[in-house]
């Protein structure tokens, strides 16, 4: 059993690169990936279909075409509602984003991004602004978010952000990485199956 390899696994202390600004509140999965992409029977292939609808109505100009190769994603209000659907984090990450700052993330998308080991982390509006601000002025720069700290860092500054203590301590930890899980322990789960009876002695 291989994971897959676009996933990060075990420890998340830190996560460094060049930063992308989408702003914009209420940005729903729909338009993260539009529906159409859903019938595929694997997710990997999603990243080339991130934002789909606007990069096609913005012609080249969008975020996510003039910003490639950049890891951290910086949003606003709210990112991630509406439909439930695993495939926005599942599209983001294989794009290149590996952690997502902003001011609010709708429950359910956050949870789908925790389970991929990718950090969201808040902070208030004013915040997001400058942080926002900051990379428009220097899009090369390199920032670090500090997961341990819940700091975010550009060479010339830093911010605090926030995120639950559980949610920080599963990716400090590993334990957001349940698949790393099941392959490190496969011995354990293949004694615990031989002596599962439904499984074993099963009899029609």
């Amino acid at each position: 059993m291989e994971q897959d390899k676009v996933f990060p696994s075990g420890e998340i202390k830190q996560i460094k690169g060049s930063c992308l600004v989408l702003k914009g509140d209420d940005i729903d999965t729909d338009r993260i990936i539009p529906a159409r992409f859903l019938k595929c029977v694997s997710f990997k292939d999603l990243g080339d279909q991130v934002f789909a609808d606007d990069r096609i109505e913005m012609k080249g100009s969008h975020p996510f075409d003039i910003n490639k190769g950049s890891s951290i994603l910086i949003v606003n209000c709210n990112f991630g509602c509406g439909s439930s659907r695993e495939h926005a984090p599942q599209a983001l990450m294989r794009w290149g984003i590996r952690a997502i700052i902003g001011q609010s993330f709708a429950e359910i998308f956050f949870g789908n991004c925790l389970a991929l080991g990718i950090p969201c982390a808040t902070s208030e509006k004013k915040t997001i602004q400058e942080i926002q601000q900051e990379i428009t002025k220097s899009p090369t720069a390199k920032f670090n978010l500090e997961i341990q700290k819940l700091v975010f860092e550009s060479p010339n500054k830093s911010w605090n952000l926030s995120m639950e203590n559980g949610q920080r301590e599963m990716l400090l930890s590993g334990r957001w990485d349940v698949t790393s899980q099941l392959i490190d322990k496969e011995n354990k789960v293949q004694s615990i199956k031989k002596n599962l009876p439904y499984l074993t002695n099963f009899k029609e």
